[in-house]
């Protein structure tokens, strides 16, 4: 009877000789380490104008929604952050999830309706593989940011496909080259999805992400996903495009439906950080500056690094081992990183994702460069 466990037991061993084991670690109120980890990029987090707008909304709706979004879980702080994100972004409607994770597993599944093929870059994040899943539909993984190999897929393909990117890959920290995608994707009919999460707030006019900066905002045949955890500060997730989209997801979208409304106070802390991060230019400035300057610290000591096309700077390391010590070394000396390694990475490669927070001090961002040289390999 205990088979199982024992089976559960011997692939955590595996994982551990592999360096693929991972910890959760608590992190209390009073933490003072230096955050280069989280995706916090414009320090909104704690901002007072986003806790203040929280703290009302909770005093005045309770802790959680009390349902889902189709029973009693649409309040109207939902209805304004859709409303403002739609505006922001430069789609015709949006639609607010409780993650990014399930907007992602939506939409791709949602124009299962409408297509007969995906096409996935090869670097996707797990919640867009996820959703090319569940979608039913057959996948076809394109090399990474090529859009002649996409050409040729969707040539080969004599329906109609979904091509499926980020704007700012999660873990490398590159662009996406939209408008040639997108050049690809509306002279063959296809759909072209964009996961703009690691870039809505910090690229195009006043923040409103990649596919705005790219000069797609608003096309018919482009959809926007983005969480609301980074940038924003707060946690949630969206789908923004055409209005037809968003009326099928209410009506289709399993994860959507019946999952739990994300709480009030947090989508009106969310919808403050919407205002702020839309003003908040001086705070992109610092950031893409830090980004330039860590780039040009890990190059100086011979450190392979590009200048960030956001805030996500990824650092190769030797091997997971060596990934999960460097981040150690730099933990027990105050500074947080992020380690990546497989199944987060391809295989037989792993790295350090230093991401960059403009609310962090300038003296301990400068301590933190330090630090993460002098532990490194």
């Amino acid at each position: 009877m205990a088979d199982w466990l024992e089976t559960l037991d011997r692939l955590a061993h595996e994982r551990a000789k592999a360096g693929l084991t991972r910890h959760l670690r608590p992190r209390s109120a009073g933490d003072t380490v230096i955050d280069l980890a989280g995706n916090d990029y414009l320090g909104l987090s704690d901002h007072p104008r986003v806790v203040d707008a929280a703290r009302q909304a909770l005093e005045t709706y309770g802790l959680g929604a009390t349902g889902s979004r189709l029973v009693r879980g649409t309040t109207d702080p939902h209805a304004a952050l859709e409303e403002a994100l739609a505006g922001w972004i430069g789609c015709e409607s949006a639609l607010v999830f409780s993650s990014g994770y399930l907007a992602n597993l939506a939409v791709v599944r949602a124009l299962s309706a409408v297509c007969d093929l995906v096409v996935s870059d090869a670097y996707n994040h797990a919640s867009l593989i996820d959703g090319c899943r569940i979608s039913g539909l057959p996948v076809k993984v394109a090399p990474h940011n090529d859009p002649a190999a996409v050409a040729a897929l969707l040539d080969a393909h004599p329906g109609r496909a979904a091509v499926v990117t980020e704007s700012v890959f999660s873990v490398d920290g590159d662009l996406a080259p939209l408008a040639a995608l997108h050049a690809v994707t509306s002279a063959r009919g296809a759909l072209l999805i964009v996961d703009d999460a690691h870039a809505l707030g910090l690229l195009g006019a006043s923040g409103a992400g990649g596919v705005a900066a790219a000069g797609l905002a608003g096309a018919p045949d482009v959809i926007v996903t983005a969480t609301l955890s980074k940038s924003l500060g707060g946690a949630g997730g969206v789908v923004a495009g055409p209005g037809q989209l968003v009326r099928h997801l209410v009506d289709t979208g399993r994860s959507f439906i019946y999952d739990t409304a994300p709480p009030p106070a947090v989508v009106a802390g969310v919808l403050a950080a919407v205002e702020v991060a839309r003003a908040a230019d001086d705070r992109r400035a610092v950031l893409f500056r830090r980004g330039a300057r860590l780039a040009a610290g890990l190059r100086a000591a011979g450190r392979p690094a590009g200048d960030p096309a956001a805030g996500v700077l990824s650092v190769p390391a030797p091997g997971p081992e060596a990934a999960v010590a460097w981040a150690a070394d730099c933990r027990d000396r105050g500074v947080a990183v992020g380690c990546f390694r497989p199944p987060s990475t391809p295989d037989g490669s792993s790295r350090l994702r230093l991401t960059v927070n403009a609310g962090v001090p300038e003296e301990a961002f400068a301590r933190a460069l330090t630090v993460i040289l002098e532990c490194a390999p």
